[in-house]
Order: C-alpha cells, then sequence, then structure tokens
C-alpha cells in the first residue's frame, strides 16, 4: 500500500518479475505527493543506456527509456496508462484491459506540466550510464476527478526500455505473469490518497 499525502513521499520501482529474461534492474526512485487538485510525481532514474528517439505525445513511448504509472482511481474497471519518456513525450489512454484503450483528448495532454533534467528533444541512443530525472505535474481532472483527497485507488508504477540495448521491465508492486505485461489491474495495489 501507498499512502499519498500532501508531504513528499519516497519510493522505489524494484520489483524483477522475469528476471530470467529480463534480468536488467536500473535504479528507479520517485517521489510522490498531491495538493488536492495536483499529483506530483518525480521519477530519477540511473540507467546503463538511455534512449529518446521518440519526437512527440501519443509515439511508441515505452520503447524509449520510460516510467510509468497505471491508475485505477474508482472500483469500475477502468484504469489510465501515463507512460512518459526520459524527455517528457507522453502517452495518455483509459480503458478496462490492454486492448481498446481510448486516448485521452488533447486537452489532458497539455495539462500534464513536464520538466526533465535531459531536455526534450529526442536525441536517439547513448549507451553510456546515465542519470536523469522527470517531473510531472498531473491534474485531478486528468483522471475525471475533481480532487485526490480521501481518495482509495490502486495503481502500479513502472520503469521499462523495450527499445533500449538490454530491455528491462520493472514495478513497484509484483506481478505474476509468465511473461512481461503492465496491463494487468488485478495486480495493481492500494493507493491512498490523505
Amino acid at each position: 500500500m501507498l499512502e499519498i499525502t500532501r508531504e513528499p513521499r519516497s519510493g522505489r520501482i524494484a520489483c524483477l518479475n522475469w528476471p530470467d529474461a529480463f534480468p536488467s534492474r536500473p535504479d528507479v526512485q520517485f517521489e510522490i505527493y498531491h495538493t488536492g487538485d495536483t499529483l506530483h510525481l518525480t521519477y530519477r532514474v540511473r540507467e546503463d543506456a538511455v534512449r529518446a528517439v521518440c519526437a512527440a505525445d501519443r509515439e511508441h513511448v515505452w520503447e524509449d527509456s520510460c516510467v510509468e504509472f497505471f491508475f485505477a482511481p474508482r472500483a469500475d474497471g477502468v484504469y489510465y496508462n501515463l507512460e512518459c519518456t526520459c524527455t517528457g513525450k507522453v502517452l495518455l489512454c483509459r480503458g478496462t484491459g490492454r486492448n481498446g484503450r481510448e486516448s485521452l483528448p488533447q486537452a489532458a495532454y497539455d495539462g500534464i506540466v513536464r520538466r526533465c533534467s535531459l531536455g526534450t528533444a529526442p536525441f536517439g541512443l547513448r549507451e553510456e550510464p546515465t542519470a536523469w530525472e522527470v517531473a510531472l505535474e498531473i491534474p485531478a481532472a486528468t483522471f475525471g476527478l475533481e480532487r485526490f483527497d480521501g481518495l482509495q485507488a490502486r495503481g502500479n508504477f513502472y520503469k521499462c526500455g523495450d527499445g533500449l540495448p538490454v530491455p528491462h521491465f520493472v514495478s513497484w508492486a509484483p506481478i505474476d505473469t509468465p511473461n512481461p505485461d503492465f496491463h494487468r489491474p488485478e495486480f495493481f495495489d492500494t493507493i491512498c490518497f490523505v
């Protein structure tokens, strides 16, 4: 369980769910808090190589050095996937499973404030150890909410890089599937906003 307050809390994305096929585990930490109507989420990453090919939102962000927040704010089966590259390119969709996901309107993308330590321009692949940070400010309205206060939800945090020389797939809460699959809400953990 994660309790999100108005003071920053730290967490680690360190579950190596498929160690035989994908043993790489970059160092990934996150800091999270809310201000009632906004969720503040900062990822700090150290990895052996970094990739930034996506030039715009809605591209194949998971192939770049990518951090993700999957979030189910209600018990209706709908969850949001907010995926962000090291240069702040975002994929933001909702739905009840991997297939048939709906990309949110442009206004939702525009409403997310992004700060990226590596800048916002694509630079390709850098095959060298790199530390980077991306900070996001996400309005409650992004998830169809008025406020976060008192919300009990479910979710998971991820780090991936499908297009890196050594792909990796790590999570905050463990996932028990034979192959990498982040679209598994049955493995989301409880997230409480106080």
